[in-house]
């Protein structure tokens, strides 16, 4: 009971007092959006994601049965000619183990339980810089690969942040220092 008014007063905050990031219905995996999904420096569409650095996604969700495991897998979207998109997986290696990450609960999570679930992805120096993209992340309950959630958001690469501006003290302290 205890359990259940908790996660009823921990709903209404994350979904009340939490800032979102759009983000839409899967298109080429199932499962319905989440509650709630805040990727941290993001209100807007479409995402700067800069490279070299982590992502960091909280997601609340609800979960549709009582379930023992689960994995996050993420598969970004390369538009193509015509509208056609090229599908690369990503491995989120051990940060693809869901039941890790949770806030507020931890594996079983009982059915219609709000889960709340920080996600963590660092953007590789493989993803060119200006790289346009959608990515879904999906959740899937590993006992049966059945859907937890689906959730698509539309990215765009950035330079590293803090690059230019490291070199720069680096230089100017080297220089003062002579």
């Amino acid at each position: 009971m205890l359990r259940t008014i908790t996660l009823v007063g921990v709903f209404l905050v994350v979904v009340n007092g939490q800032l979102s990031t759009p983000v839409s219905t899967c298109n080429s995996n199932p499962g319905q959006p989440p509650i709630n999904t805040y990727i941290e420096n993001c209100v807007s569409l479409p995402c700067l994601l800069p490279q070299l650095q982590n992502v960091v996604l909280n997601i609340a969700f609800r979960a549709p049965r009582t379930i023992r495991s689960m994995r996050t897998l993420a598969t970004a979207y390369l538009p193509l000619l015509a509208g056609l998109e090229l599908p690369v997986p990503y491995d989120l290696e051990e940060n693809s183990i869901t039941c890790n990450f949770f806030t507020n609960t931890y594996c079983p999570v009982l059915q219609d339980e709000v889960v709340l679930y920080t996600l963590t992805m660092y953007i590789e120096s493989f993803f060119p810089v200006g790289t346009a993209a959608a990515i879904e992340f999906r959740v899937i309950d590993e006992s049966d690969n059945t859907p937890v959630f689906c959730l698509r958001v539309n990215i765009r690469i950035t330079p590293p942040v803090g690059k230019a501006g490291n070199s720069t003290v680096i230089v100017e302290q080297l220089s003062s220092e002579h």
